[in-house]
């Protein structure tokens, strides 16, 4: 895709499933990327995937310590020169159940997790390199965020606000900065497992296209959503859920 290579991108939540196949995916278009996770084992298998030093760099730490993410972006600019993308893929979904039994402890740390870090990584990747370089953002919200989601309800309502950032951060940062989201279905990782294992024939009947969703549906869709060839889209939330919501499901 126009304009990737060369470039070099922060992917956080990365060490596995969806985070992991678009660090390939942008390694595979020429982009240095830093992926982030919480465990470093993880972390430096994902490394070594990616083909190593020369391509990847990982650092430890939790999406909603700002330390860690003021150190992540200065890391990213000091060892590949720029910091021109980023990915917002760390989630979190600790609580499953109806909204009236939800714990509100658990509660603000979805909040803290899946929004207000989300909001944390732009504000510093745009002090360290975009709000003089320019840059492009691609927020990884969820299809429950789109319209209720029983069971996953407030999971659904934090990618809502993630959605709804993702469209605010697009009119205060252009014409610099460009700020897009996808929206995935269900995806077949070990994050989404609850939601299809021991069930996946029924659970992909409910699809259009007859099957559940694979870390490289949504890895090349943020890759184009990042790259030049969507230069004249920005605030949009891409959904990719192999039609299940023209069937009216989550």
């Amino acid at each position: 895709m126009q304009g990737l290579t060369g470039k070099v991108a922060v992917v956080t939540g990365a060490s596995r499933g969806i985070g992991l196949a678009i660090a390939q995916r942008l390694v595979d278009e020429g982009v240095r990327v830093v992926v982030t996770a919480r465990k470093p084992e993880a972390l430096s298998e994902a490394v070594a995937a990616l083909g190593g030093a020369e391509h990847a760099l990982g650092i430890a730490g939790k999406a909603d310590d700002p330390e860690h993410r003021e150190d992540v972006v200065a890391q990213a600019v000091a060892t590949f020169g720029s910091l021109d993308l980023l990915v917002n893929n760390a989630g979190i979904n600790p609580a499953y159940g109806p909204l009236l039994d939800l714990d509100l402890g658990a509660a603000r740390k979805v909040v803290e997790v899946n929004a207000i870090a989300a909001l944390g990584w732009v504000q510093s990747a745009h002090r360290a390199w975009f709000g003089e370089h320019g840059g492009a953002v691609v927020n990884v919200a969820s299809v429950a965020g789109l319209k209720p989601a029983p069971g996953i309800a407030f999971y659904g309502a934090t990618k809502a606000m993630l959605i709804a950032l993702t469209e605010e951060l697009a009119v205060e940062l252009g014409p610099k900065v460009r700020v897009n989201a996808v929206a995935p279905a269900v995806v077949k990782t070990v994050f989404a497992s609850a939601l299809y294992e021991g069930k996946e024939a029924e659970v992909s009947a409910a699809y259009p296209l007859k099957r559940l969703g694979v870390p490289e549906d949504i890895s090349g869709a943020v890759a184009f959503l990042l790259s030049d060839e969507a230069a004249w889209v920005t605030g949009q939330t891409l959904t990719l859920d192999g039609g299940l919501l023209l069937t009216g499901g989550v």
